[in-house]
């Protein structure tokens, strides 16, 4: 995971729309937000996006 798609996620996170573990949710945002790459990223790498919510790694 780099850095982009770190911020990405943060800034997801900062809006508290939703709960960061509805992954279907947090994609759409992400969407919404033209954070492409996060999209792609959820779509292929989920283990790494709960790993990075649960434990910041």
């Amino acid at each position: 995971m780099n850095d982009k798609i770190k911020e990405q996620i943060l800034a997801i996170r900062k809006t508290g729309i939703t709960n960061m573990f509805d992954i279907r949710v947090v994609q759409r945002i992400a969407y919404e937000m033209n954070f492409y790459e996060l999209v792609d990223f959820l779509e292929t790498n989920r283990k790494a996006y709960v790993d990075f919510i649960l434990y910041g790694k």
